[in-house]
């Protein structure tokens, strides 16, 4: 199914395998301009914000939009300090996460049990049946981890516990473009 790293021969489609998982999601990085500049708004059917803790958790049916990016989850719950959210949490079965991260290219899907935004670390993580896809590639593993700076993904897998692994499906038309 997968080439396999102990065949030499198998070691270049192995190489364009994973360049093509990292090209999947290094487009988030580059998300449409205006994002960062919209307004963060959010829907849900109770909010909480606690000063002393730092926290505000929206709970029941939670609709976070900023954008082009949204995420749906059972509850969002963002950490503060100061005025900035220094970090947020999507919870859900799944929590669902969607952006247009250029104007030209296809829609960024994920999902995952768990959705955490490492503010400072510039680091978005999948966990608990973590999953992502743009334009018919799909990436899929226990844990997705996301850095945003280095443009640079890392799935993995319970497999000793499990016995999942990590999955990656490539369409054949863009293994064709890239030959």
């Amino acid at each position: 199914m997968f080439p396999s790293a102990t065949n030499p021969n198998c070691m270049p489609r192995l190489s364009l395998v994973i360049m093509l998982a990292t090209l999947l999601i290094s487009t988030n990085a580059s998300a449409l301009p205006e994002d960062k500049d919209q307004p963060i708004k959010i829907a849900a059917d109770t909010a909480v914000r606690d000063e002393k803790q730092g926290t505000t958790v929206y709970s029941g049916n939670v609709r976070m939009n900023q954008g082009t990016l949204n995420i749906d989850a059972d509850t969002i719950t963002i950490y503060h300090t100061g005025e900035d959210a220094s970090r947020i949490v999507a919870t859900g079965t799944p929590a669902q996460l969607e952006q247009q991260p250029e104007i030209d290219k296809a829609l960024l899907k994920a999902e995952a049990a768990t959705i955490e935004y490492f503010k400072n670390e510039e680091r978005v993580q999948l966990r608990e049946a973590a999953r992502i896809e743009q334009d018919g590639s799909i990436v899929t593993g226990d844990t997705i981890d996301y850095f945003m700076a280095e443009q640079l993904v890392k799935a993995d897998s319970s497999a000793r516990d499990t016995g999942n692994r990590v999955e990656v499906v490539i369409p054949a038309q863009t293994v064709q473009e890239n030959q």
